[in-house]
């Protein structure tokens, strides 16, 4: 906990437990104010060696010593957690939320904007998934837990003075929940970590193995191509996929490095979900791997159709593995694909968000800020 007068900016996520996509964006963010305290839900600096030596405030749910494989069970927890913790910041607070953070207090005065991946997907869009996720005599408790979420998350939302979306489709979202329009940042990819190479072997998928990343429908289009596949991740869904395709590689979750060489040797990442953004997509063309991904959502602002990938109009086995066969996935353009990469780079990221922030608050950054980290 810092001592003496408050700092200038308060960051805040919703909880710092595995480094995925939001968690990547977030320590892009929290290099742009280098010396501002981080507020989370949970932590885990184990597992979150990024953020080591920064000033990190836990809620109360911390003590309960709940880490990746058990923070779902504390959902009807969250809201009351996360209302109680306050960022004593006297310029700014920026959020980076696709859950809760977006609801910790701000001193009045204080402008608060949030870089928000989505509203909390359970409690709007994919609520029907979360329902079917949990045996049916769950269903009325979590049915009622949602509501919960969802009324709390409007009420917060208005205490929000901007909003920033990472995407076109996460735009729309944060118009129909809460009301409210939202300039687009495109989150940063450490294209950097990547190199390009010629030809591959395997169909790659990269992502939470949930049933709305709809991993199955990639893993029967291997099939069918008759390529080998390998998927990186892991979640609830991984018994079943391992058992119905018994060929698949399941590599867990893996290094940096580790992931770096996969890309490199794949013949084609397969993203078979909408996403939001999508970072797995711009990470491939940074290796040089064609994308085959659905024409809606993040991949169609990030892959170019039929030069660096192949956009879908409707997602389907038959459909993904017609799409292997493209000119495009047999022949890849490694300078396009590349090029196509550096465009979304973290520092384009960090210049462009503090430009945003800068612009919707009406104010010059505050003394200290980063964009060249």
């Amino acid at each position: 906990m810092q001592s003496g007068s408050p700092p200038a900016v308060g960051l805040a996520h919703d909880y710092l437990l595995v480094m995925r996509g939001a968690e990547r964006t977030f320590a892009e963010i929290a290099a742009c104010w280098p010396t501002a305290p981080i507020h989370t839900a949970l932590y885990d600096p184990e597992a979150m060696p990024r953020f080591a030596g920064r000033d990190v405030h836990t809620s109360v749910l911390q003590r309960t010593g709940v880490r990746q494989n058990g923070f779902r069970r504390l959902l009807p927890l969250f809201p009351a957690a996360v209302s109680r913790m306050r960022i004593d910041a006297t310029e700014l607070v920026v959020s980076s939320s696709s859950a809760f953070a977006h609801g910790m207090r701000v001193p009045e005065g204080v402008p608060h904007v949030c870089y928000c991946y989505t509203p909390f997907r359970y409690a709007w869009h994919e609520r029907a998934t979360a329902l079917r996720e949990v045996p049916a005599p769950a269903r009325p408790a979590l049915r009622l837990v949602l509501d919960q979420i969802r009324r709390w998350d409007v009420r917060v939302a208005a205490r929000v003075d901007h909003y920033v979306a990472i995407s076109e489709i996460s735009r729309e979202r944060i118009a129909a929940a809460f009301g409210r329009d939202a300039p687009i940042v495109h989150p940063p990819v450490e294209v950097e970590r990547f190199t390009p190479t010629a030809g591959g072997e395997h169909l790659l998928v990269v992502c939470e193995l949930v049933s709305h990343k709809r991993v199955e429908l990639a893993l029967e289009a291997a099939q069918r191509a008759g390529w080998p596949a390998v998927v990186v991740g892991t979640g609830p869904e991984q018994a079943r996929l391992a058992r119905d395709f018994p060929t698949a590689r399941f590599a867990g979750r893996v290094s940096d490095p580790e992931l770096a060489v996969l890309y490199a040797q794949a013949r084609a990442v397969v993203v078979p979900s909408y996403e939001e953004f999508g970072i797995v997509a711009v990470e491939a063309q940074a290796s040089g791997t064609p994308v085959v991904a659905p024409r809606r959502g993040g991949a169609a602002e990030t892959v170019l159709d039929e030069v660096t990938g192949v956009l879908l109009d409707e997602v389907s086995a038959a459909s993904i593995a017609a799409a292997l066969a493209h000119e495009v996935v047999a022949q890849p353009d490694a300078a396009a694909l590349r090029a196509q990469a550096d465009r979304f780079s973290a520092a384009t990221f960090r210049r462009r968000l503090v430009e945003t922030v800068e612009e919707l608050t009406g104010r010059p950054a505050p003394a200290g800020t980063v964009t060249d980290a």
